[in-house]
């Protein structure tokens, strides 16, 4: 408050004695150059100088603020412009992971369009795209990455592929992948959309040449690439010799040689095993495929193989029912080997011990499948009665896997 009485007292000071000196004498200023000729009174030209000093300082205060201020002045400024590419960034990469796609794709459009940076957000619009079915969009999206970034191949050609699969565009995904995998074979992203792309053809052939590579790259946990393959060799064997037309030989010689591609540690997996013999029996070698068997279940007694066992018919079937009844010594209450045996007694035209087998196997465990086993032997040795009640038993137990008719 003393501060502002002492600026009013100073102002009013300089005012009174401007006032006077005027009074006392107008004064007189003359400027001339070459033809210029300015001339006034001293006060007035004191004036004239204080007045372009303030326009001066004005101009410069202007000036400060359009600098400061230039987003409300000029809406484009490079400041103003460079908020909005960030908001519209921070935006739509939020609402991509959101699942809001709509939203996102405008977002990450319009940060592209003003980005030095643009390539991130036109991936991300260009998945936003086609997540809303617009197919075209997406693709032409993908487009404008490649024309402001070159350099950037893989990242779009993944993104690509990516959004193939999506689109369930397999043939195109897998042209993309192979174009990208002559150049970067190692990459570990490309090998994973190669697996799932793969999984989803259900090619387990080219599954089974990229498992290595998989596994040298440690794309995938041990436990799951262990998954992966097995299922992928087994799959590959089943399919081997199945293809339309071929001839029995083509057959024979194509299960071969898919069993023989496959690493040595996986030809004692039940599962492959299996898929072996069921391909072996499918071609007419049964007895090859009681072999095989045999051989999987001395090293490694299996539910699933025993299953098989009872199913193929041996070169010997007194020997196969004698190889099988020497494993109830360890396993005399297992119902799929019970059933088993009753199957191959059956072969062997041994009705009571095939009846004794089934009847055994039911007391461990009633299965649909071995009471039908039993109400055919029964039916084929003249007792209708007990074949149909054992026919009713099989199908109630069906009837309870089924859904209910309403």
């Amino acid at each position: 408050m003393k501060r502002l009485v002492l600026y009013v007292v100073l102002l009013l000071a300089v005012g009174g004695f401007l006032a006077w000196a005027i009074a006392q004498s107008p004064g007189y200023v003359l400027i001339t150059y070459d033809r210029f000729r300015y001339e006034s009174t001293f006060w007035v030209f004191v004036g004239l100088v204080a007045a372009i000093w303030l326009l001066a300082l004005l101009v410069r205060w202007l000036l400060g603020v359009l600098q400061a201020s230039g987003a409300w002045v000029n809406p484009w400024s490079r400041r103003h412009r460079e908020r909005r590419v960030n908001k519209a960034s921070r935006l739509g990469q939020r609402e991509l992971a959101e699942g809001q796609w709509a939203k996102a794709l405008g977002h990450l459009k319009l940060a592209a369009e003003h980005d030095r940076q643009p390539l991130v957000h036109y991936l991300g619009a260009a998945r936003a795209a086609n997540e809303l079915g617009e197919h075209e969009q997406s693709d032409q999206l993908l487009g404008k990455a490649r024309d402001c970034q070159p350099d950037a191949a893989l990242a779009i050609g993944l993104t690509q592929a990516q959004l193939q699969i999506a689109r369930h565009q397999y043939a195109e995904a897998r042209a993309s992948l192979s174009e990208l995998q002559a150049d970067h074979p190692h990459h570990p992203q490309l090998l994973t959309l190669l697996q799932q792309l793969y999984v989803e053809l259900q090619d387990w052939p080219a599954l089974c040449r990229l498992l290595p590579e998989l596994r040298k790259q440690r794309v995938l946990p041990p436990a799951r690439l262990d998954e992966l393959e097995r299922l992928a060799w087994t799959a590959a064997v089943e399919q081997a010799g199945v293809e339309e037309g071929a001839a029995p030989e083509q057959a024979r010689e194509a299960l071969e040689k898919r069993w023989q591609a496959m690493p040595g540690g996986l030809r004692s997996e039940p599962l492959v095993v299996r898929a072996y013999a069921d391909g072996l029996a499918r071609l007419g070698d049964e007895g090859k495929a009681e072999e095989v068997l045999l051989a999987a279940l001395k090293r490694q007694f299996d539910n699933r193989l025993v299953e098989r066992y009872g199913l193929v018919r041996g070169r010997e079937p007194a020997r196969q029912l004698t190889n099988a009844e020497g494993w109830l010594k360890s396993h005399s209450q297992n119902a799929e080997l019970l059933l088993a045996l009753g199957r191959i007694s059956l072969r062997n035209e041994l009705w009571g011990k095939a009846r004794d087998y089934f009847e055994a196997s039911l007391r461990m465990e009633h299965r649909a499948e071995t009471c039908a086993e039993l109400a055919r032997l029964l039916t084929q040795l003249g007792d209708i009665e007990g074949g149909n009640r054992f026919f009713q038993q099989g199908l109630g137990l069906i009837d309870q896997r089924l859904p209910a008719v309403r």
